[in-house]
């Protein structure tokens, strides 16, 4: 089953017209890392404590999609690694992002909903029971919460609860495709062999946390968001979802800006440190 849903999903990435910048050939992502998570990894509930008990577990999730008999056994992870070209782009900038990292924000993020639509779907024709949690009703954003800004569900740590990366000083995943992503995941009562997470420990990528021979994020953010004391979500945000939209928003027609200076220009990039 692992190889067949990787193919599902590998052959979506490869083939959707909806992954390409706008007027051109060129995709927004290159093929993607898969990962699995068991359901009931006690990590899941764990995050009720470290996110906040708001973060939903798998269960939560398709119990509220399906109904109380259904039963959660395996969460699908996968990481959308941003093409070269676009992240040379934004590599350059230095206060805003560029118009294709800006573009990559929000239609290489539609067409990630349209990717978990797709193995939603696909789940549910091979008569399987699945929901993708950030496509769900109960979905939700939050601006205070113990950790600052969260969500309900984040991709980030199903992420990693899967074995694809491990976390960085600007609150990143850095993955073995690097740090300039998206993320994705689907929960399903399908029974799939999980990944292991053979990361030492939660930051073991990030240069920083290993032996503080970095920072090349805190150097790239133009508002000073991210310090050794790690990263100021609220800064980030303002920044981000305000200072950002409403200086380039509107040349570049689009309401989902994004930022990612952090992502690009940085070790990390493209690889884990001293592994590439």
């Amino acid at each position: 089953m692992v190889q067949t849903i990787a193919r599902v999903i590998s052959d979506f990435v490869k083939h959707s017209s909806e992954n390409r910048l706008p007027g051109t050939r060129e995709p927004f992502f290159l093929d993607p890392l898969i990962g699995f998570a068991a359901a009931a990894d006690p990590i899941f509930t764990e995050y009720k404590t470290i996110i906040g008990e708001f973060h939903q577990t798998p269960q939560e999730v398709l119990t509220a999609a399906h109904g109380s008999d259904a039963r959660a056994v395996t969460v699908i992870s996968w990481v959308l690694p941003i093409s070269p070209d676009i992240r040379a782009s934004n590599r350059r900038e230095k206060t805003f992002p560029s118009r294709e990292w800006a573009l990559t924000r929000q239609y290489g993020e539609s067409f990630n909903e349209e990717l978990r639509r797709h193995v939603v779907e696909w789940l549910t024709r091979a008569g399987y029971r699945a929901v993708a949690p950030q496509l769900a009703p109960g979905w939700k954003q939050y601006k205070v919460s113990p950790v600052g800004f969260a969500s309900t569900w984040s991709e980030r740590h199903v992420a990693y609860a899967a074995g694809l990366g491990t976390f960085s000083l600007n609150d990143g995943l850095i993955t073995s495709m690097g740090i300039a992503h998206r993320l994705g995941s689907v929960v399903t009562d399908m029974i799939v062999t999980p990944t292991p997470r053979s990361a030492p420990d939660h930051r073991a990528n990030c240069l920083w946390y290993r032996d503080g021979s970095c920072g090349a994020c805190m150097r790239r953010c133009p508002v000073g968001a991210i310090t050794e004391g790690g990263h100021d979500k609220k800064a980030c945000f303002e920044y981000v979802y305000h200072a950002v939209t409403e200086a380039i928003g509107r040349p570049y027609r689009i309401e989902q800006t994004g930022c990612g200076l952090c992502q690009t220009g940085v070790p990390c990039e493209t690889c884990i440190p001293e592994k590439c």
